[in-house]
């Protein structure tokens, strides 16, 4: 009788530990049809309601830097699309960032992660951040311990993953978890593309030079922006040169993982999706507007060994050696790129601050 109690006990745990495993929830995740299936999300990390909301929580969580103050949302607000509005962000350091924070937006689609593509699957790109000394500046390891001793997060990693104990790897498999849901497709292209508004004569004089190639032969005029991006989700898992530099000595970009010297310079290419609202652009952030980084495409990129090959035979006239696009054409694409402002993306609570929430 004495081995009731203990018996009684281990009964208990193990009944409430699969119970909680069966109160788990799959994630809807829902986009259009035209955005594909072409993903994959690791079988050992599927996504479920519990989990998402554990990573919301961790994505704006403070405690997962070695000062208390920064969280990974300090660098990906989301009334920026959950980019940076600054050139540089500023971590726990006070050191700027080598390279501007991207825009989190539809990353269940990205395979190869961050500027230069180093991390495979969003489980592993979050490991950069937390841990760089410029950025959160603390282990996994130490940020697991932190979280151990909150009221709030031992029971929601018990229920989420079954762990009797916090691990950094749980910790990064909640916040990909959370990254894979912040889906923006409701912009008013869009919606125009379903017929449910109409895009201005502006904003469709844009809409087809952004989609169109030149043919000056042919008399045909054109930006070839969608050669990179283009598709349902404006975007290309690709690296380009795109002329930032005439040599990339500074930054090599993708040749700093693949040592392969014909990577010199080349970034990856970025969805357009909220656009606008991610200034500044590029790699470095060195354009602060949409006009500026148009300009450079148009007549400013520097001629290199790794130059793009569109943007080497993109002409609008049959001797130019450059886009040349008129001003007026410029202000069409530029006003076609608004449309791709989701609001409700910014403004969606399902991906807000749920401290802030909470008040």
């Amino acid at each position: 009788m004495r081995y009731f109690p203990l018996l009684t006990a281990l009964v208990i745990f193990l009944s409430s530990f699969w119970i909680t495993k069966r109160e788990l929830h799959p994630y809807k995740l829902e986009y259009p049809t035209s955005f594909g299936r072409r993903f994959t999300i690791p079988d050992d990390n599927s996504t479920t309601e519990e989990g998402v909301a554990l990573g919301r929580m961790l994505f704006y969580e403070p405690l997962l830097s070695s000062t208390n103050t920064v969280a990974c949302a300090s660098c990906h607000k989301q009334a920026n699309a959950f980019s940076d509005d600054r050139q540089l962000s500023i971590g726990v350091s006070g050191k700027p960032t080598r390279r501007n924070s991207m825009s989190l937006v539809n990353l269940l689609w990205v395979k190869n992660l961050f500027w230069d593509g180093r991390a495979n699957g969003l489980e592993n790109q979050a490991v950069f951040p937390l841990a760089h000394p410029d950025e959160m500046g603390q282990s996994l390891e130490a940020s697991a311990k932190k979280l151990a001793k909150t009221r709030r997060y031992p029971s929601l990693f018990q229920r989420v993953f079954g762990i009797s104990s916090i691990t950094g790897e749980h910790i990064t498999k909640a916040l990909a978890q959370f990254e894979r849901t912040l889906i923006s497709a409701n912009s008013p292209y869009d919606r125009s593309l379903k017929g449910e508004t109409t895009l201005s004569a502006a904003e469709q004089r844009g809409r087809e030079l952004f989609m169109r190639g030149p043919a000056p032969e042919r008399g045909v005029r054109g930006g070839n922006c969608a050669h990179c991006h283009g598709g349902a989700k404006l975007m290309q898992e690709v690296f380009h040169n795109n002329g930032l530099d005439s040599i990339a000595v500074a930054d090599r970009g993708r040749q700093e993982i693949t040592s392969d010297g014909l990577d010199n310079g080349r970034f990856r290419v970025v969805t357009l999706r909220n656009i606008a609202l991610t200034a500044p652009y590029m790699h470095d952030g060195r354009f602060a507007s949409l006009e500026q980084v148009l300009d450079h495409y148009n007549e400013h990129f520097h001629f290199s060994p790794n130059l793009s090959h569109e943007l080497r035979i993109s002409h609008n006239e049959p001797t130019g050696q450059r886009l040349g696009l008129t001003s007026s054409e410029k202000k069409d694409i530029i006003a076609f790129l608004r449309t791709l402002t989701d609001s409700t993306f910014i403004t969606n609570p399902a991906f807000s601050n749920p401290f802030e929430t909470k008040k």
